[in-house]
């Protein structure tokens, strides 16, 4: 297996910076959409994230890129991977 195809276990999502109001921290909040199963209608459900972003890159407004990581504290188990 090359270095392209090794399998990563860790999710990854994509959604919008929310805040970065924080030192080295961004809120992600991700949208996703699913079919009600009773009602057949399509559902929209977003949660928020707290994401490590070492350099600061992400500002309000912005699509990014998030990985799972180790926990960097209380609430931070993601990790910025890349702006979009």
């Amino acid at each position: 297996m090359s270095t392209q195809e090794s399998k990563s276990f860790k999710r990854k999502l994509v959604g919008t910076v929310v805040s970065d109001k924080a030192t080295q921290t961004i809120v992600v909040s991700v949208t996703r959409r699913y079919k009600h199963a009773l009602y057949s209608k399509f559902v929209h459900d977003s949660k928020k994230y707290h994401a490590h972003d070492i350099k600061e890159v992400a500002k309000i407004g912005d699509k990014v890129q998030i990985i799972e990581s180790k926990p960097y504290s209380k609430l931070k188990r993601w990790e910025l991977v890349k702006v979009l």
